[in-house]
């Protein structure tokens, strides 16, 4: 039991790592055109990270995209030792991207965490959740298209406001555009918390499921989860979502302003008016990827908007050379992730 515990603790670890390494993602469009403090971002942010749990538990009535990451490998191949060789795995290149300022995706990190950790252990492909609309080349082909989805989005809402606004006093749009900003960033802070909790909440469910499988009757009842559905049914198990929705948004309001730089700046030069529309964007994504139970990056959707928001004005205001750098960290999330996983199962197994 006490390993199970300290997969929990890891888990919910990962999770503040999460927020304060994807916070970047949701302030800083908003810290780059000096609406907010840097403090004052990371509250809202949070705020609005915790916001989402309320949505996702009580008018979605869902946990789609946790069920989705609790399938990544099948049921039966599933082990304690494999979900722990993942998330140490999802932490250690969480926080090496994070040192080095490239937002990188949480999400693909944990999928990729988990299934390297899955092959290494049962060296038998077929362990993997590969096809189906939720599987993990689904999951992967969204490492594109979020991103695209982000652009595309961002491109028409920047045509329709630019001409909707054209005869507006450029003094008094950038006003409103400043305090439209706080309203684009508490949507996207909510999409934030809506998807990035969920994968967590998916190791967590998983890892008791496993246990209970090979320890049935051990755990105290509000422990006791053997199939995921429960989570939405039993509110025995609300701390699970409760608890992930919590420890992200503490994350967040630690910040992440490494990331902060790259996303607000170094991409393209954001003004008031590309922050509201890239936001909004980022966070349309996300909601339409939410309806669909698909884990996607938060970093990728927002990168893709403020490229998409960057490329309207002028193809030259993209800073290409920086996009590029992100894609490559963007395809190597997954395999290094995997690959992580796998040496640390290794590791385990001498000893677990």
């Amino acid at each position: 039991m006490a390993f199970l515990i300290i997969i929990i603790i890891l888990a919910l670890l990962f999770d503040f790592i999460n927020g304060f390494h994807d916070a970047a993602n949701s302030i800083a469009t908003i810290v780059s055109t000096k609406v907010l403090t840097p403090f004052q971002a990371v509250l809202w942010a949070a705020l609005f990270n915790f916001v989402a749990f309320f949505i996702a538990k009580f008018i979605l009535q869902d946990f789609g995209i946790a069920n989705t990451v609790s399938k990544t490998v099948f049921e039966q191949f599933i082990t304690l030792p494999i979900i722990f060789s993942g998330i140490v795995a999802a932490i250690l290149w969480n926080l090496a991207t994070w040192w080095l300022g490239i937002p990188s995706s949480s999400s693909h990190t944990l999928i990729g965490g988990f299934g390297g950790a899955a092959l290494m252990a049962t060296r038998n492909i077929e362990a993997i959740h590969w096809g189906g609309s939720k599987g993990v080349i689904v999951i992967a082909i969204f490492i594109f298209l979020a991103p695209i989805i982000g652009m595309l989005i961002a491109t028409i809402f920047s045509i329709i406001v630019q001409h909707l606004s054209k005869k507006a006093n450029p003094h008094k749009a950038n006003h409103w555009f400043k305090r439209l900003q706080l309203v684009s960033s508490a949507l996207f802070s909510v999409g934030h918390g809506m998807n990035d909790s969920q994968k967590v909440m998916g190791i967590i469910s998983v890892a008791l499921i496993a246990y209970n499988a090979a320890n049935p009757g051990v755990l105290p009842a509000f422990m006791q989860l053997t199939e995921f559905e429960q989570i939405v049914k039993t509110e025995h198990f609300d701390w699970i979502p409760l608890a992930c929705f919590t420890v992200i948004a503490l994350g967040t309001m630690s910040g992440g302003w490494k990331i902060v730089k790259t996303m607000g700046s170094r991409i393209t030069k954001v003004t008031p008016f590309e922050g509201v529309v890239a936001e909004t964007a980022g966070a349309f994504t996300l909601y339409i990827t939410e309806i669909l139970k698909i884990p996607v990056s938060t970093t990728h959707t927002i990168s893709g908007a403020i490229i998409g928001v960057g490329a309207t004005k002028r193809l030259s205001a993209v800073r290409w050379g920086v996009t590029r750098q992100l894609l490559t960290a963007w395809l190597l999330t997954i395999p290094v992730s995997a690959a992580i996983a796998a040496g640390v199962y290794w590791i385990v197994g001498h000893f677990v």
